[in-house]
């Protein structure tokens, strides 16, 4: 399996109400040092409903982008019960750390 591919397997394995970080993403798929990589998989995701790339962000907590922009990101995170503040998601709440 591809680097891209396991970031994408990998993302659909994100539990309801939960988030992770495109660092935590890239050390899960195999290679710690790609966050960046990750972002850019993300962004050219075509299939966001499959491919849940809202529930990726910052290491700090914060939203970082979406093709679909910000809004609908923090409102796609709120349907799930993820509540933002001040663009940002409260990690020790919701975070999600890959096995």
């Amino acid at each position: 399996m591809s680097f891209p591919e396991k970031v994408l397997s990998l993302l659909a394995q994100i539990p309801p109400s939960k988030v992770t970080t495109y660092a935590e993403l890239a050390r899960a798929a195999g290679r710690p040092k790609a966050w960046r990589w990750v972002g850019r998989i993300l962004s050219q995701n075509s299939e966001p409903d499959k491919y849940p790339c809202y529930k990726v962000v910052k290491s700090d907590g914060t939203l970082g982008g979406y093709s679909r922009g910000l809004n609908e990101k923090i409102r796609r995170l709120e349907k799930e019960g993820i509540k933002t503040k001040n663009k940002r998601v409260d990690l020790n709440k919701h975070f999600h750390k890959f096995k």
